[in-house]
């Protein structure tokens, strides 16, 4: 676990239970806003909770933006959790239509409310849920910083509306089945990898992905 790694403050949601996640982990983060800090990490950790436009908003009066798309484009890595995955995406149709970061091709969309048989479904999506991967995933569940997570299987915490929809299958990487709906888990792309879940409610699982990622 050597090297810098920076957890993301921007003023939205959970980044002092995930730096309390990676403690208990054995590691050691930096929570910062400071973007030399930032430019100068080994990895950086974007967590986040509620809503898309106000965490881009966020991100971009604090110059985080374009500071983060520095930093991914070094090729070091990078985890998005819950809203900092979904800001990963090119955009969300969350309130409206904003504009995400970009680093993988698609969108954040709400979570239907129909199953495939036009039962209702609970949304938002609250609670454990399992892992799955299909023949899509092209290995890259496989590769750090989610080797160290058994794939099928795996149960992990949930607490979202939307989720994101990726244009190429390849790049979703995990989901979970809620009720017939097929919901993105996780998504990656080269060095950025995005989960939808919270790995630091996650108990061993989520433990897991950490711990992987601080040696990534």
């Amino acid at each position: 676990m050597s090297g810098k790694t920076v957890v993301v403050d921007y003023g939205i949601g959970n980044v002092f239970s995930v730096c309390n996640a990676i403690r208990q982990v054995g590691g050691s983060a930096e929570l910062t806003g400071d973007l030399s800090q930032i430019r100068h990490a080994d990895r950086v950790i974007l967590p986040g909770v509620g809503a898309f436009a106000r965490a881009m908003e966020a991100l971009r009066q604090r110059g985080l933006d374009e500071t983060l798309r520095a930093f991914v484009e070094t090729g070091r890595p990078f985890l998005g959790i819950c809203i900092g995955m979904q800001v990963l995406m090119d955009q969300s149709t969350e309130f409206g239509t904003y504009q995400g970061l970009g680093f993988i091709e698609g969108q954040v969309e709400r979570i239907p409310d129909q199953t495939p048989d036009r039962s209702h479904l609970r949304v938002p999506h609250i609670g454990w849920a399992t892992l799955k991967t299909d023949h899509h995933t092209g290995g890259g569940w496989e590769t750090a910083p989610l080797s160290a997570m058994e794939t099928t299987g795996a149960a992990v915490y949930f607490v979202h509306s939307y989720h994101c929809q990726t244009n190429d299958p390849a790049q979703r990487i995990a989901y979970t089945d809620y009720d017939g709906v097929a919901i993105t888990a996780a998504i990656r792309r080269d060095n950025v990898v995005g989960v939808q879940f919270h790995p630091e409610r996650s108990a061993a699982a989520g433990q897991s992905l950490l711990k992987a990622f601080l040696k990534s």
